[in-house]
């Protein structure tokens, strides 16, 4: 039974700086990714790359290091970048402040989650053998629909698995293109920023960290949202 029926339908979570502090470890993965192209990758580019998918985030690299965008040299880099990515992965993910209990919360309260994420399904896989499977009634990763974040198709293939309609899930999201894909599918947010500051939107709510999230701040969290949707 759900905690509240006016609650939310379903809760979707990002992973990368939402539940797991892995943006650190992909801050690393494409520092290394851009040496092994010859060059540094700039702190403004990598901001840039915060909650962004494989394609834009080596579009980003290439323009910030001047390079051609040459396709075979792109995917090249992006072999080099998931094989580092997956060995960081591999060697065990922080949690970030609360997230576990929040995730254990809303499972426990009723709510169907997903994961959804711009991360590669390879990747995504070795960082569920730290996190923990059991979480999720569904997952989602980049690429496994034809746009990622900040386009709404994670969300919306999300709540397609879940049999939800989007305008009833609240998604919990860390970053500036997460939140806007979250918005373009409709859902009511939950912003809990990690690395970068996350603009107010007409669908966001604010909170400073996930610890101590009970029922009652879920369901406060999704109508507040809703109702600055309408507004």
């Amino acid at each position: 039974m759900l905690a509240n029926p006016s609650g939310p339908a379903a809760v979707l979570w990002d992973m990368d700086g939402t539940l797991v502090d892995s943006e650190k470890v992909w801050t690393v993965s494409l520092a290394d990714t851009a040496r092994w192209l010859g060059g540094a990758l700039s702190a403004a580019a990598r901001e840039a790359m915060v909650g962004s998918n494989m394609a834009r985030s080596l579009a980003l690299m290439f323009d910030d290091l001047g390079l051609e965008a040459d396709p075979e040299r792109m995917a090249q880099a992006a072999q080099y970048l998931t094989d580092r990515t997956g060995e960081l992965f591999a060697a065990g993910l922080e949690w970030r402040p609360g997230a576990l209990d929040a995730l254990r919360m809303v499972r426990e309260a009723g709510w169907p989650t997903a994961l959804v994420t711009n991360t590669l399904r390879s990747l995504t896989e070795k960082a569920l053998d730290g996190i923990g499977r059991e979480h999720f009634t569904v997952t989602v990763c980049g690429d496994e629909v034809p746009r990622g974040k900040p386009d709404p198709d994670p969300y919306l293939r999300a709540a397609e698995l879940l049999g939800v309609a989007p305008g009833s899930c609240l998604a919990v999201e860390d970053s500036p293109t997460g939140a806007t894909a979250a918005e373009r599918a409709g859902c009511a947010v939950l912003v809990v920023p990690c690395d970068v500051q996350v603009p107010a939107g007409p669908r966001r709510v604010h909170r400073g960290s996930l610890l101590g999230l009970a029922p009652a701040d879920v369901e406060i969290s999704y109508a507040q949202a809703r109702s600055e949707r309408v507004a």
